[in-house]
């Protein structure tokens, strides 16, 4: 056995991984419980509550990358502590927001600047670094996993305090919840780990920009991005915006509360089995079943009666494919480039995600403020999903090339071969 490998060794970093993204996670997932609450205190409409979890999330993903090279410079502990600082702050601005301009700064800007730092992408790039590859994929896995768990937790608590106490209060507490991830990140402080060991390569000395160029010009890694532009979109929509379609179609607030909520709990089945899957097969065939099986869900909420029976299982279906996207596109990226600059082009995947993030909540308030309706939102979700499903079908898991066999593969390297390709 591997020094560093044993079970007592990943158990720490495990159980530390999975709790903050259960925390981080969680108070995420709880977004989608204020659009009415702040609507009917502030009336300031659906799409202005929208449009603040979509700059969340945009600014999110801006400072994704930037977050992820700081984890891989200075280790995801300091990170981690910075953005759970900031993630309260931005909560407790929005708690005691007046109008669009309070909602926007803290739920918006600041939260968005927080989540970056304390995010799931940091904690699973650094736990990619301490694990060793044959435990990879079940360990994020694992840690995804209990982000539902969170998810599951805090939803409905969140929906009893806004009951209770009212929306800036839920907040509050939120805060508090939040700023408490920085009671855990001390196994996390070790920033190399047997996984570097393990996969050195003949070129892990290359810079940081080296990387990036590589990664620009490989079209496997750009086509994750794409994909996971639709997941940011699918992911972000229905978590702003499930809760209030099915009170639109007339179900009553327990009944949307609990569908969202067991979206959280089947993700912890979906995750687990996405980790452990995603060791067997290849990943890129299971995201397209995943895919596809969103868009039919989809497809099945805006054609059948709005029922609690269809509501529910529509909350047992999503939650089983809902982060189980997580650790098989961070394990094709990983694959594609090893762990060295795992947060960095992890960080450049989640912004393309967080891109679909904001124009799924932001479009799907502003539909809905239009239309009266998410219809044709839903609709634009499930065919992004049969895209996405497609697209995995030609995406190859196997490491980048190095960035001078790009280069010989798009111009010649020699005379001989300038005159050859202009005589072909």
């Amino acid at each position: 056995m591997r020094p560093g490998t044993g079970q007592n060794s990943i158990a720490p970093i495990l159980v530390t991984g999975s709790i903050i993204t259960a925390l981080t996670l969680g108070v995420r997932a709880t977004m989608g419980l204020f659009p009415d609450a702040i609507d009917r205190a502030l009336d300031v409409g659906i799409g202005t509550v929208g449009l603040t979890v979509a700059l969340q999330n945009l600014v999110w993903g801006l400072g994704q990358p930037l977050a992820g090279a700081v984890a891989d410079r200075f280790g995801a502990a300091r990170t981690l502590l910075v953005g759970a600082v900031a993630y309260a702050g931005g909560l407790l601005v929005m708690a005691t927001a007046n109008g669009p301009a309070g909602l926007h700064l803290g739920g918006g800007v600041i939260v968005g600047l927080g989540m970056s730092a304390a995010s799931f992408a940091v904690v699973l790039s650094s736990m990619s670094r301490l694990v060793d590859p044959q435990r990879r994929s079940m360990a994020l896995g694992v840690a995804t996993a209990c982000g539902s768990l969170g998810h599951f937790v805090l939803v409905p608590l969140t929906g009893a305090v806004i009951s209770a106490f009212g929306w800036r209060s839920a907040l509050t507490v939120l805060a508090v919840v939040t700023v408490s991830i920085g009671l855990f990140v001390r196994p996390l402080r070790t920033q190399s780990g047997p996984a570097e060991a393990i996969e050195a390569v003949p070129d892990d000395d290359e810079s940081l920009l080296t990387t990036l160029a590589r990664a620009a010009r490989h079209r496997d890694y750009l086509l994750v991005n794409c994909t996971f532009f639709v997941c940011g979109f699918h992911v972000t929509f229905i978590g702003v915006h499930l809760p209030k379609t099915l009170t639109d179609a007339g179900l009553e607030t327990a009944v949307a509360n609990m569908s969202w909520s067991l979206v959280g709990l089947f993700n912890i089945v979906g995750a687990f089995a996405a980790g452990a899957l995603g060791m067997r097969f290849a990943k890129s065939r299971l995201l397209s079943i995943m895919y596809s099986t969103r868009a039919l869900a989809f497809a099945g909420l805006v054609l059948l009666p709005a029922t609690p029976v269809v509501a529910l299982g529509f909350g047992v279906v999503i939650g089983i494919v809902w982060l189980a996207s997580v650790p098989l596109t961070s394990g094709i990226v990983l694959g594609q480039f090893g762990v060295r600059r795992a947060g960095t082009l992890f960080g450049f995947v989640f912004l393309s995600h967080q891109v679909g993030a904001f124009l799924g909540s932001w479009g799907g308030g502003e539909i809905r403020e239009l239309t009266g309706s998410y219809d044709l939102w839903w609709w634009l979700a499930a065919a992004l999903g049969v895209a996405a499903a497609a697209i995995h079908f030609s995406i190859s898991e196997e490491p980048a090339p190095p960035l001078l066999e790009h280069r010989r593969r798009t111009s010649p390297s020699t005379a001989q071969d300038a005159v050859a390709a202009v005589d072909g």
